[in-house]
């Protein structure tokens, strides 16, 4: 099967030379997103970890519907927290209202250093399409 670079309208330009997501074999590996409120990687970013933790989730429903999916197709999530001990919390209380409890996607949260341009959050994950639906077969 072919491999897709997908490029999405609408969603925040790169920090830095990156497709939004890449596609192999039915498997979407979406870059991982910054809290941009626009699609200028110099948007603002809105302030506090909620506030941040609610536009990175915006911006990557963006970027799965531009590839015909959305967050029923997660199966797996890496967030990327600036200030850890301090926004763990709230940045769970976010997070949690976008999946639906016994659905959640596979995850990794890890505290770091920094981030691109200052973020608090940073989140990536890969999803998987729906395979095409056989058509039943005729009755003999």
């Amino acid at each position: 099967m072919p491999t897709f670079f997908h490029m999405i309208h609408g969603a925040p330009d790169p920090v830095a030379p990156f497709s939004h997501a890449v596609e192999a074999d039915g498997w979407v590996f979406v870059t991982g997103q910054m809290p941009f409120t626009g699609t200028s990687c110099d948007s603002p970013y809105p302030q506090g970890i909620e506030a941040q933790t609610h536009q990175v989730m915006r911006n990557l429903e963006t970027v799965l519907t531009g590839c015909g999916l959305g967050l029923r197709n997660v199966v797996s999530v890496r967030i990327f927290l600036r200030h850890f001990e301090e926004d763990y919390e709230a940045m769970n209380a976010v997070y949690a209202s976008y999946f639906a409890a016994g659905q959640r996607p596979a995850r990794t949260c890890v505290g770091v250093t920094g981030l691109a341009k200052g973020a608090r959050v940073e989140i990536d994950l890969v999803a998987r399409r729906d395979p095409p639906q056989q058509a039943p077969a005729a009755a003999a």
